[in-house]
């Protein structure tokens, strides 16, 4: 299954594209070379990493605690536990239970605690598999639970098997935000089949996927390329998308949002929240493609062209134990809504949109496979109709696979692109020749519309340069515009027709960026092709300038805060080894996140610390600066975000990361189109009580030419962290 946007196919762990060339023996340690494209400098590196380095990163980016700080997950589980072994007992039946997915055995602890017999806890990640196996230990489970490091569906029963009979109770946390992308219904459906007591009980019983169809240009510009508006001294041009785009049914993975931060004010509500379908866990489950369709009346006209979807967990069969996912318009009790970030909720786009008028019947239809669920719209129902499962949507216009979703949207930002068109005004010439270098861009459509004499484009990728030649010619620019496809580093004065350029741009976006400062590749790119430029070359952007402020965030602080006991059971364990994850790197690195997502709070102002000068080549001395950073407002201090601003000209800069000066509570701002960088400070359990004194925070940042990393190093003076 293709990845949702929070780890999109560009966006593997660091941004580094990483493969296994070959292993050797050093020290007694085993080590691997790892090959990545570097998403800063472009070049091709080899990097000799421990052989524990993919565990590390397994475990320092997962979710398990974010999940043990989940306590309306936690209590609504042990709920459903204590449920099903009295069912189990008051049948007179031992409680046999087998966990799948154990992760720190807390469910199979849960069990054991509530009077079931013995415990098959399966957990197929060696590393928490022998984390569980300590955790057990450590609470005095150990006669009661056997860890089994295996997948679920290599499992044998029988005397000399890993169970000995079957169990008649299942517990299970194998969802995602999709509830089946993680692969649960295989799970299921293996589990019945071969290891599971017929009749038998299961943890959650059963769960039930919700969908509400809207109408919203926000999210729907999240998929779709819109006309673009070009004001130029001739009149208005028209960047229009080709028709191969506006008919593409988009990429097949679902878009997972917080969608509590999505005002209502951005969508226009269709249809009520509707049932679409219900998968019973204590029953055979089929993992077979199947549809679903809901027949209803909208309840307003409109353009149906999003589906928002989320689902629920009933831990018992009479459906008292219920855990939602529900965003707050749809939640029973918006005030107890839990956060959480394993769980989130879904959007899904609908292959067109298509015109609604209320009050007319319609049926919108869930088809899913065994990982993952799309949507349709249609006037009967597929039962009534015949229609079979309509096929998984698959973008056929490269556009979907090479732009995530943020970036379609930032495309589509009007007012982004009119402050691009502002800035090209006032450097462009009628005699510019000019070069863009970015990745999937449409500024050399703005220098062409803006007057240039004449505009090359470099496109790296095949893929790009195909999306870029379909756009070219659905404007009639096929032959107005030089599209070069090969590395900008490659360039030849033939490529450019022997000619000098005059203004070099870039926006820059690069699609191998996840981190702000990599995209400081286009000033590699610049010190690169600075033999092509002619006498008194414009750069555009002149210059970027990295940013942080200090924050508290209200909940995101979470996914990086140790437990230390859940529901009664030590799990200091998985905080240490979390720890050590992190000790061995990420703890000294910053992370991306869409932080328009995840509210904060700013305790400082926001501050500059270090600067790129785009006019000269990259440097090769590294940039460093140190400082100190005063913390004005009370609150706790979780964490750094960075972010880089870039100046276009003197008048005009575009920021990735705030948008306007805090509100009176230091409130932020976040630019939705970019990912900004969180550097978590070293911290405890939160604490409600605020911390009266002023403090600072002390940093170290260096960018380093030879890598294009850029490091760091935060410390909090006289601060009390959460």
């Amino acid at each position: 299954m293709i990845c949702d946007d929070k780890t999109c196919p560009q966006e593997v762990s660091r941004a580094r594209l990483l493969f296994y060339a070959k292993t050797e023996e050093l020290i007694g340690t085993m080590k691997v070379f790892c090959g990545r494209a570097n998403p800063t400098t472009g070049s091709m590196e080899w990097l000799e990493e421990d052989e524990h380095y993919d565990y590390h990163q397994e475990i320092a980016r997962s979710s398990y605690a974010d999940m043990l700080h989940d306590k309306d997950r936690n209590i609504k589980y042990y709920q459903g536990i204590r449920a099903a072994v009295s069912r189990v007992k008051d049948r007179g039946q031992k409680a046999l239970v087998l966990d799948i997915g154990t992760g720190t055995g807390l469910l199979s602890m849960m069990a054991v605690t509530a009077g079931a017999d013995f415990c098959y806890a399966i957990e197929v990640f060696k590393p928490m598999a022998d984390a569980a196996v300590k955790i057990v230990e450590k609470n005095g489970f150990s006669d009661k639970i056997k860890i089994i490091n295996k997948h679920s569906t290599e499992v044998t029963i029988g005397p000399d098997g890993d169970m000995p009979c079957r169990a008649n109770i299942l517990i299970t946390e194998l969802f995602d935000t999709e509830l089946i992308g993680e692969g649960a219904l295989p799970s299921y459906e293996h589990a019945h089949r071969h290891l599971m007591q017929e009749n038998c009980e299961a943890v959650p019983h059963r769960a039930t996927v919700y969908a509400q169809l809207v109408e919203s240009r926000r999210m729907w510009s999240w998929n779709k390329l819109f006309p673009i508006r070009v004001q130029t001294s001739l009149g208005e041009k028209v960047i229009v998308p080709p028709l191969e785009l506006e008919r593409c049914p988009g990429a097949p993975s679902v878009c997972d949002i917080q969608l509590n931060q999505v005002s209502p004010t951005d969508f226009t509500v269709l249809s009520d929240v509707l049932p679409m379908f219900s998968v019973d866990f204590s029953k055979q489950v089929s993992s077979s493609a199947a549809c679903h369709s809901r027949q209803f009346e909208p309840l307003a006209s409109g353009r149906a062209q999003v589906v928002l979807s989320w689902w629920d967990i009933e831990m018992d069969p009479e459906g008292k134990i219920k855990c939602t996912m529900a965003p707050f318009w749809a939640h029973s009790d918006p005030e107890e809504l839990q956060w959480r970030d394993h769980w989130m909720q879904c959007v899904y786009f609908l292959s067109q949109e298509e015109p609604v008028i209320q009050g007319s019947v319609l049926c919108l239809v869930a088809h899913h496979d065994d990982y993952c669920v799309w949507y349709s719209l249609q006037k009967t129902s597929p039962e009534k109709n015949g229609r079979v499962l309509l096929a998984r949507p698959v973008c056929d216009c490269q556009a979907h696979l090479l732009w995530n979703r943020p970036r379609f949207g930032e495309i589509n930002d009007q007012d982004r692109t009119d402050q691009y068109v502002q800035a090209l005004s006032t450097v462009l010439k009628p005699d510019s020749v000019c070069l863009c270098i970015s990745d999937g861009s449409l500024l050399s459509m703005l220098a062409y519309h803006l007057g240039a004499e004449q505009v090359f484009t470099v496109e790296s990728s095949a893929a790009s340069h195909r999306l870029m030649k379909k756009i070219f010619k659905a404007n009639h620019l096929e032959d107005k515009i030089n599209m070069i496809e090969k590395r900008p580093e490659l360039l030849t004065p033939a490529d450019l027709g022997d000619k000098k350029v005059s203004l070099l741009l870039g926006e820059p976006f690069f699609t191998t960026s996840l981190l702000p400062w990599h995209n400081l590749y286009f000033w590699y790119v610049r010190t690169a092709v600075d033999r092509h430029l002619g006498p008194g070359a414009v750069v555009m952007p002149q210059a970027a300038s990295l940013h942080v402020v200090v924050v508290e965030f209200r909940d995101l602080w979470r996914i990086r805060s140790p437990c230390g006991n859940c529901e009664g059971f030590d799990v200091h364990i998985m905080d240490d080894m979390i720890k050590c994850a992190l000790d061995f790197r990420e703890s000294k690195e910053a992370e991306p996140h869409p932080l328009w997502e995840y509210p904060c709070r700013s305790l400082s102002e926001p501050q500059q610390i270090l600067t790129f000068d785009f006019l000269q080549p990259v440097p090769p001395q590294p940039i460093r600066a140190e400082g100190t950073i005063e913390l004005r407002r009370s609150g706790r201090s979780h964490g750094a975000v960075l972010w880089m601003e870039y100046h276009l000209t003197p008048d005009s800069t575009v920021s990735t990361g705030l948008l306007k000066p805090a509100e009176n509570k230091g409130d932020c701002c976040w630019n939705p189109h970019c990912k900004q960088a969180v550097y978590f400070f070293n911290t405890t359990q939160d604490s409600r009580a605020p911390p009266d004194s002023p403090r600072t925070v002390s940093y170290t940042v260096a960018f380093h030419p030879d890598t294009g990393d850029v490091t760091m190093d935060f410390t909090l003076s006289d601060a009390l962290t959460c």
